[in-house]
């Protein structure tokens, strides 16, 4: 009789089927642009780049699989930096961050483009000859030569020095040169004694800045992968367990699956015939560089990027109840727990059980198990419906469980439109005919072209002249599109204005009037005290023109920490004046994050999802943020553009 198989990989956002495994081809899009990292310090050099295969690929050359387009780029990245740290020639340093942007934002993976004979790596813009060999260097061999020349040559401590943000390798070169630190506490201490001010270049503002941002750089959970990095890396995982003939059913858990911002290590649950056989498997993937631990039915391998992957082995019967288990979070799993003592019962990773003089294991030895092949048992046999992943942090999830009141979470097929987006017209990479149509490949019903003012200088920041163009521009393509009837899509006429660091925006209100879509955000003078820079939102907030306030607190994730603002008063004016809040689904940023989402939505405010694209794949990070947007308990009536057209227009203050 034929076995059965079924393997399991998580709970979609567009409907809670199942979501097939679609290895690394997973959207890599979303790396800040190179004006925001600069600024950040954000493509610094982070645990485990540029070591891809150290120690561990010897002999023949062949493509190694989990060598995903995140990877490559950080590699690239790195190159840049230590290039800039010892002064290279500034057009090559640029080659290679053109490069990484290049490919951090491509969809198809490297591998799959350069395995298609009527392809070359050189179609890609801004790879050349040179850097398509460097690719394939990674590709093969999951190292790069070059890099390891470069690190020979740069002090151990630079490293550290270039993950404060605000610290980029000229910076670091100066401090390295001129303190002779040996450790990020040693420029701790050079900043306490005021050493660091009276450096050409530095003064007591940078200096205090490199201060407040040390603790941040020292911070581990700031050295841990973004959620969609080890969303690529679960996907090829469980590509390649499903190929072991043993497994049955397989589910990714942990932190991935309840939709962390960052991820520590993966976690794997399997019911197999065969236990020995899976940890083999999982042993023989190519990306395994080492085995941690192995037991009888549980063991622990070092993956891609140094990710620790835990993988449990369970028979059917306790399947549901260890993917319960396993996924988390502790604070969670305590609260269930204590509910199910209460009830007379115990539940661990094998079932729900009576409690009894014999325990838990005895009960399980005599077969008295109340539930455990699937999570849907575990929470019925203490009286609650399934509660889904991303809920589950010890919060309010229980309560709102007994009382049948959780959230019908918000789904990627809820979202008709993508408010927050650029084109070559200032700093992104694809025209605006390009993005529109790339939009209607996605089903998109509207979406608002949102270039940035001219403050933003570095990114050709549009004038009044310009952006009034552009405008123009978007009229004809609007009347082209419904020239044969209904439009499959409708442009708005946006723009992101800056909040300048005296007060006021970047465009004058006669302009920022005639927009459809104003996105107000704040890139400049992130340093300013808490009541300026909460002034400065706030005013924008009660301008008439201004609809929606585009990544509120100006974080990057594992790069720079949020401004200091008042986001209480933020969210609060947002609630008086129904100004929109942004939460931008840009995988370095995520902002508004989870906790200030569900404010947000306790205050009345209507909650606006967009990706901030800079090129057709960057539309693709959509799901990062409907991703967030489900940990906050946001459902599709929370956020604004969910709507259709016509009911969003309703819900906008002018």
């Amino acid at each position: 009789m034929a076995q059965r198989r079924q393997i399991r990989v998580s709970r979609s956002l567009d409907g809670g089927g199942e979501r097939p495994a679609t290895g690394y081809g997973e959207p890599e899009a979303g790396a800040p642009q190179r004006s925001e990292r600069q600024a950040s310090g954000a493509g610094q050099p982070r645990a485990g780049l540029g070591e891809l295969g150290h120690g561990r690929m010897q002999g023949p050359a062949r493509t190694m699989v989990g060598v995903t387009n995140a990877d490559i780029a950080a590699v690239f990245e790195h190159v840049a930096d230590l290039l800039e740290f010892q002064g290279e020639n500034v057009f090559r340093v640029r080659a290679y961050r053109a490069a990484a942007r290049t490919i951090g934002s491509l969809v198809e993976s490297l591998a799959s483009v350069r395995a298609d004979p009527a392809r070359s790596l050189t179609d890609l813009e801004g790879i050349g000859t040179d850097l398509a060999g460097k690719v394939g260097e990674l590709l093969d061999h999951g190292r790069l030569g070059l890099l390891d020349e470069l690190r020979t040559r740069v002090p151990a401590v630079a490293f550290d020095l270039m993950r404060v943000p605000g610290l980029g390798p000229k910076k670091a070169k100066t401090l390295l040169t001129e303190l002779k630190l040996t450790s990020l506490d040693d420029l701790e201490q050079a900043c306490r004694d005021g050493r660091v001010a009276g450096l050409k270049g530095f003064g007591e503002k940078t200096q205090a800045a490199i201060l407040e941002n040390i603790a941040f750089a020292k911070n581990p959970e700031h050295k841990r992968l973004l959620w969609n990095e080890a969303d690529a890396i679960m996907h090829a995982l469980l590509a390649w367990m499903g190929g072991c003939p043993a497994v049955r059913q397989i589910a990714g858990a942990g932190s991935w699956r309840r939709g962390r911002e960052t991820i520590g290590d993966l976690d794997l649950v399997v019911e197999a015939v065969d236990a020995a056989a899976v940890m083999d498997h999982l042993g023989a993937w190519k990306e395994t560089s080492a085995v941690l631990l192995r037991g009888e039915t549980k063991t622990s391998v070092r993956g891609p990027r140094d990710v620790q992957i835990d993988l449990r082995v369970v028979e059917q019967d306790s399947f549901g109840a260890a993917l319960q288990y396993f996924t988390g979070s502790k604070e969670h799993n305590v609260k269930l727990r204590s509910r199910a003592r209460e009830q007379g019962l115990s539940i661990n990773e094998y079932g729900v059980f009576p409690l009894s003089a014999g325990g838990a294991d005895a009960a399980r030895s005599k077969g008295r198990s109340r539930g455990g092949a699937t999570e849907e048992e575990v929470y019925r046999a203490v009286g609650l419906p399934w509660i889904p992943p991303e809920l589950r942090e010890g919060g309010e999830e229980i309560g709102l469980a007994e009382r049948a009141a959780l959230p019908e979470l918000v789904e990627l097929g809820d979202m008709r439109g993508d408010l927050h987006m650029h084109t070559t017209a200032t700093d992104g990479e694809d025209t605006l005919t390009e993005m529109v149509r790339a939009a209607i490949g996605r089903g998109l019903a509207y979406v608002a072209i949102t270039d940035h003012g001219q403050r933003v200088s570095m990114a050709r920041g549009l004038d009044r002249k310009r952006l009034l163009e552009q405008w123009s521009e978007i009229d004809r393509l609007n009347e082209s599109l419904a020239a044969d009837g209904r439009p499959p899509i409708v442009v708005l006429k946006g723009i992101e204005v800056d909040m300048l660091e005296k007060g006021g925006l970047d465009l004058p209100d006669d302009v920022l009037e005639q927009a459809d879509w104003v996105v107000a955000s704040l890139h400049y003078g992130q340093n300013q005290p808490r009541d300026r820079i909460t002034a400065r939102i706030l005013e924008a907030i009660h301008n008439p023109n201004v609809t929606v306030i585009g990544h509120p607190t100006g974080r990057l994730i594992n790069r720079r920490p949020a401004y200091d603002v008042d986001i209480e008063a933020v969210i609060e004016a947002a609630a008086e004046t129904g100004t929109f809040l942004e939460i931008n689904a840009n995988p370095w940023r995520l902002d508004l994050d989870d906790r200030h989402a569900a404010a947000a939505k306790r205050a009345g405010v209507k909650l606006v999802i967009s990706t901030d694209a800079h090129s057709t794949r960057g539309l693709d990070v959509m799901r990062c943020g409907v991703l967030q947007a489900r940990r906050a308990g946001l459902e599709a009536k929370d956020v604004a553009n969910t709507r259709t057209l016509a009911q969003l227009k309703k819900l906008m203050k002018k």
